[in-house]
């Protein structure tokens, strides 16, 4: 995975109200390639959270997969 692909969160993160399935781009690789920045944010371009997350937190976007929107969490 690479700057700016698209990912999908494996599994939910309450803390920062982000649920499994929800998209981020990676906004950051880390030197051994062994975790991620991942930025996530709201339609309107809000940031809800920048996180470092590892491969098993994250999976690429595929090509063949459909986008799906939620409210955010208050």
């Amino acid at each position: 995975m690479s700057e700016l692909d698209l990912v999908v969160l494996t599994h939910a993160i309450a803390a920062h109200r982000l649920e499994q399935d929800d998209i981020g781009t990676i906004v950051h690789v880390y030197q051994d390639g062994q975790a991620h920045e991942v930025e996530f944010v709201t339609a309107e371009g809000m940031t809800v959270a920048v996180l470092t997350l590892t491969g098993a937190d994250v999976r690429p976007l595929a090509s063949r997969e459909i986008l799906h929107v939620r409210a955010l969490a208050a």
